[in-house]
């Protein structure tokens, strides 16, 4: 009898940018943005989020369903009444990304402003020596 030993890998990167893509994805929409928001202020069903947003239960499904599988929405349905509330991802990990992405361009911003200032320096010298 051979056994066989099986390892598997996992990629944290992969999943770190899956998860990245998935909120960003979700939070591309104004109207999931717009539930978002309405959500920060109380829970609401489908059906009130669907007649806020001037919508159908199907659209506004879709919506809620793109929002729960990133982790921003958690639903619970009680009867025939799918109450809808805030996830309780805290959005760490992208906040993350998005501070990296900001320092690294603020930091090629102010190259760029140093260059700027440096060009703008030599051509007031080169105007002054033309004028000598």
């Amino acid at each position: 009898m051979q056994i066989t030993h099986v390892r598997l890998t996992v990629n944290h990167m992969v999943h770190y940018q899956a998860r990245l893509d998935a909120t960003f994805a979700a939070l591309a929409d104004v109207t999931r943005r717009g539930v978002l928001e309405q959500l920060g202020g109380s829970d609401a069903s489908i059906t009130d989020l669907a007649q806020r947003f001037h919508m159908t239960l199907t659209g506004m499904k879709k919506h809620v369903s793109i929002l729960e599988q990133a982790g921003l929405v958690t639903t619970e349905k009680v009867g025939r009444v799918r109450t809808c509330r805030l996830g309780l991802r805290r959005l760490e990990e992208e906040v993350a990304w998005i501070e990296q992405h900001r320092q690294l361009w603020s930091a090629r911003f102010d190259a760029l402003d140093e260059i700027v200032e440096h060009l703008n320096r030599k051509e007031r010298a080169n105007a002054r020596n033309k004028r000598r």
